[in-house]
C-alpha cells in the first residue's frame, strides 16, 4: 500500500513528443485521480517535453511542476559522488522507463517509496496484481499507477477546460445538430483509411452532421474535396481562430461519436472521452490504439490485408452505428 500521506511525487520519462504527451494523458489523469492532493514533479531526462509548451494547457491542475530535459540517467557516473536533485526529495518516485542504469541512477534521487517496471518490478517497493507487460504504453503505464496507490485505478481526473476555447468549440459546433466526428488524416498517408471511404460513410449516415477534422496539410488537399462531396460538412478546424489540441478536444466532446485513423487526432479524440472507432492498418493497434471508454477498434489484418485499404466501409459503418445509439 501507498505510503500515507504521500504530499509529493516525482515522474521519470526520458522525454516527450507530441504523441508520446497526448498517449500518457490518461496515466497522469489516472495519477491525479489516485493522489489528490499530491504535488506531482515531472521530469524529462533524455529530451524536452511538450508538457512544458505545447501541451501545459492540457496539464493545468494535473501536473504542479515540469523539470525538463535535465540529462539525469544518461551516465554511469552518476551511481556515485552527489546525488540527483539535491536538496530535494520525494514521498513516491514513479520511473516510467526500464533502462537499468537509469533507474539506478533515480532510485538514488531521496524518496519514501519508489516504483518502476524494470526487471520486472525487481527494483520497485510496489507491484500490480499482474506484472505481466501489456503491449501497449498506456498499459503500462497505468501498472505503474496501480503498483504506487496499492489498487487498481479506475476513476480519472477530468481535463482541465478552457473557458475562452469551450467557447469557440460552441461557436464552431452550435448545440442543436448531432454531430459525427471524421479524422481522414494521420502522419503518413500510409496510415489513412481512403478518403472517398470516408467520405462515402458520413453520405450515408442519417441524422447527422458529418464533422471533418483536418489538419493544415490535409485541408489543402482535400478540403475542396470534401465540400464537393458534402455540402452539409462542417470542417471547424478550418474556420478557427488558432489550433491548438486543447481546440480539438473541446470539439471532440461535442461529438456524439467519431471515426479516426492512427494518429494524433485520434488521441486528442480520446482524451474527449467520446464512442471512437479506430482504424488501423501497418501500425499496431494494440501498442497504440487510443484511451477511451467506448471504443471499436478495425485492424485491415483483421480482413486479410495490411493496408488500409483492406478495412471495408460496411465494416466501419457497422462499428459505429452501435457507438451511435
Amino acid at each position: 500500500m501507498p505510503a500515507s500521506p504521500c504530499n509529493s511525487i516525482l515522474v521519470y520519462v526520458g522525454l516527450d513528443a507530441v504523441g508520446d504527451g497526448l498517449i500518457k494523458l490518461p496515466f497522469i489523469r489516472a495519477l491525479r485521480a489516485a493522489f489528490p492532493k499530491a504535488r506531482i514533479t515531472w521530469m524529462s531526462g533524455k529530451g524536452p517535453t511538450v508538457f512544458e509548451d505545447l501541451l501545459a494547457p492540457l496539464v493545468t491542475g494535473l501536473i504542479d511542476e515540469i523539470l525538463p530535459f535535465t540529462r539525469i540517467g544518461e551516465r554511469p557516473l552518476e551511481l556515485v559522488g552527489r546525488r540527483p536533485l539535491p536538496g530535494r526529495s520525494f514521498d513516491l518516485i514513479i520511473d516510467t522507463q526500464r533502462r537499468g542504469l537509469t533507474t539506478l541512477v533515480l532510485k538514488r534521487i531521496r524518496h519514501g517509496r519508489f516504483i518502476s517496471a524494470t526487471a520486472g518490478f525487481l527494483f520497485s517497493d510496489g507491484k500490480p496484481a499482474d506484472t505481466t507487460r501489456p503491449p501497449a504504453m498506456i498499459g503500462q503505464l497505468m501498472q505503474l499507477v496501480e503498483a504506487a496507490a496499492g489498487r487498481t485505478v479506475t476513476e480519472t481526473s477530468p481535463l482541465p477546460r478552457d473557458p475562452a476555447i469551450e467557447a469557440e468549440a460552441e461557436r464552431l459546433l452550435p448545440a442543436g445538430p448531432r454531430y459525427v466526428g471524421l479524422a481522414p488524416g494521420a502522419g503518413g498517408r500510409w496510415k489513412c483509411w481512403p478518403l472517398e471511404r470516408y467520405i462515402a460513410l458520413a453520405a450515408g449516415l442519417k441524422d447527422t452532421v458529418p464533422v471533418f477534422l483536418l489538419g493544415p496539410a490535409e485541408a489543402e488537399d482535400w478540403a475542396a474535396t470534401i465540400r464537393a462531396a458534402l455540402p452539409q460538412a462542417l470542417l471547424p478546424l478550418q474556420d478557427a481562430a488558432k489550433l491548438t489540441p486543447m481546440l480539438t478536444i473541446a470539439l471532440g466532446r461535442r461529438l456524439a461519436a467519431a471515426v479516426a485513423n492512427d494518429s494524433g487526432t485520434g488521441h486528442m479524440l480520446g482524451a474527449a472521452d467520446i464512442p471512437l472507432v479506430s482504424l488501423f492498418g501497418p501500425t499496431a493497434a494494440h501498442k497504440f490504439a487510443p484511451h477511451t471508454r467506448r471504443a471499436a477498434i478495425l485492424r485491415a489484418q483483421d480482413f486479410g490485408g495490411e493496408a488500409m485499404e483492406a478495412i471495408p466501409l460496411d465494416a466501419v459503418e457497422k462499428a459505429l452505428l452501435p457507438l451511435l445509439l
